[in-house]
């Protein structure tokens, strides 16, 4: 069985890192220890739960062997028959959890995030719910011990928010808030509303993995590096030697100069920095046009029809359209107690992986 042998590599992985952990050479070497140490921990739950199926799966050999024996005799028979099924209901249990547990991983997961909320449809009664759904989110945030940095935001005339981005930081932070982006619609009769009519408004939540530093390999082979003698202002000779240099970027053609120094080699050295930021700059204008178009596929036009939920306030009731959950909690949820929410979301995606898996298999 495929998924048994992997699980039998994991478990040999997860001892072998174990006795890594012990090793005075790794304990010495702070990087190499604190790598050890993630993959670690990150097959703990894995291993943990394969061993428990084992102890099971050898509970059940011995009940098994148990009933056989005990043929004569009716009371031990049905003693056993009911631990029996008690056993194979908790192995089922378990290679359930073990089956969720084995699913691919969103690299993501682990990953701060850049949570973006504004205002859509519904003018100044927008601005109001947007200011109540980022303190919602807030809220939720200081639950996990998140810390939520507030990056810029715009305040409308009656007290709401145009627009907010925050930063929120903290342990598996994107695996939980990333079904969060879409339109956010809200029923309820604003303040302002002299009739008592339920008005409709809508904002727009966009939850981003935040960005990881670009790293800048330069291949060797993608520079061309000139020397030549360093002047200075009118022309005047500085230097006879040819400890200038020059650094053309071939995939990009960026060209870098530097003769500051009298050394070639710390001319080149400040050319090579130089060059790595100018490349940086880059990558992240591509980047950001990238997380552009990721932001306008999550949030679409901000319209009320493109909502995925519906916070009904009248009838003290949320309901998550993608995934058909209604909870008569409105109060509680708006208080930052998304734990059914996010949970019940986060199932029915492991339930759509899993029907991926059977039908691959």
């Amino acid at each position: 069985m495929y998924i048994l042998d992997k699980l039998a590599e994991i478990e040999r992985k997860y001892e072998e890192l174990t006795v890594q952990l012990g090793d005075p050479e790794v304990l010495a070497d702070a990087a190499r220890y604190q790598k050890a140490a993630k993959a670690h921990a990150d097959l703990a739950e894995v291993v943990e739960k394969y061993r428990r199926w084992k102890d099971l799966e050898k509970s059940i050999r011995g009940t098994k062997e148990l009933l056989e024996e005990s043929s004569s005799d009716s009371e031990m028979k049905a003693l056993a028959h009911e631990e029996l099924a008690h056993l194979e209901k908790q192995r089922e249990q378990v290679e359930q959890e073990l089956k969720i547990l084995m699913l691919p991983k969103d690299p993501n997961d682990e990953k701060n995030v850049v949570l973006e909320i504004r205002a859509g449809t519904g003018g100044d009664e927008a601005t109001l719910f947007a200011e109540e759904v980022f303190r919602m989110y807030s809220r939720y945030a200081e639950s996990q011990k998140w810390r939520v940095e507030v990056l810029s935001s715009s305040l409308s005339g009656v007290g709401g928010l145009k627009e907010v981005i925050a930063v929120v930081e903290g342990q598996q932070v994107y695996s939980k808030l990333k079904y969060e982006s879409g339109v956010h619609r809200v029923q309820r009769v604003p303040e302002t509303e002299q009739q008592g009519r339920i008005h409709t408004s809508a904002i727009t939540v966009a939850v981003l993995p935040e960005a990881d530093e670009v790293e800048i390999a330069i291949d060797p082979k993608d520079i061309r590096i000139d020397t030549f003698c360093s002047s200075g202002p009118g022309g005047q000779s500085v230097n006879t030697t040819y400890s200038a240099v020059r650094i053309t970027h071939l995939p990009t053609g960026i060209v870098v100069s530097c003769q500051d120094e009298k050394s070639q080699i710390k001319n080149r050295a400040k050319a090579m920095r130089v060059l790595r930021s100018r490349l940086y700059e880059m990558k992240l204008k591509e980047q950001q046009k990238q997380i552009t178009e990721e932001r306008r596929a999550m949030v679409g036009s901000g319209d009320r029809s493109e909502k995925i939920r519906t916070y009904n306030f009248p009838q003290n009731r949320v309901t998550d359209h993608r995934i058909g959950l209604s909870l008569h909690q409105l109060d509680r949820v708006m208080n930052g107690k998304l734990d059914d929410i996010i949970e019940a979301l986060i199932t029915h995606h492991q339930t759509e992986q899993l029907k991926q898996v059977r039908a691959v298999a």
